[in-house]
């Protein structure tokens, strides 16, 4: 009986592990098609050989925000994960930050940052208990 060795076996090279993806230009890529003005799309990647970790920035004009980011945050998800999948391959672990406020006052601040400042205040018990509607006990 003979075995069938036509199959390829994969390649093991040790140096494509390490190698890191072109994070830039797959991050370009993943958000050209969302945006009205791709030239305004700015992405920066820092790579750390020794933690293994990878910190990549972009920023884009805040009138695509509502494309870039999706219903519920779809799209955004969903080029983290692909970033993310990239990282995984060459064991490193990845960090996205996203800049696109060019509304006075707020540059330089990340999204995270801005929704935290734009979110309303927690309200307190009693503002809570005010906003529920009295409701009466029947009586027999």
């Amino acid at each position: 009986m003979s075995l069938n060795r036509s199959v390829l076996q994969p390649n093991h090279n040790p140096t494509a592990a390490t190698a890191s993806p072109d994070y830039v230009g797959l991050v370009k890529f993943l958000m050209q098609p969302f945006l009205e003005s791709p030239e305004s799309l700015s992405v920066d990647c820092e790579i750390s050989q020794a933690l293994k970790r990878v910190w990549i920035r972009i920023a884009f004009d805040s009138t695509d925000k509502g494309k870039v980011f999706g219903r519920g945050g779809r799209n955004i998800q969903a080029i983290r994960t692909v970033i993310a999948a990239a990282a995984g391959l060459s064991e490193q672990s990845v960090y996205l930050d996203i800049y696109g406020n060019t509304t006075p006052g707020r540059e330089g601040m990340s999204f995270e940052e801005d929704q935290q400042e734009r979110s309303p205040t927690p309200r307190t018990r009693e503002q809570q208990n005010l906003s529920r509607p009295v409701v009466k006990p029947r009586t027999r």
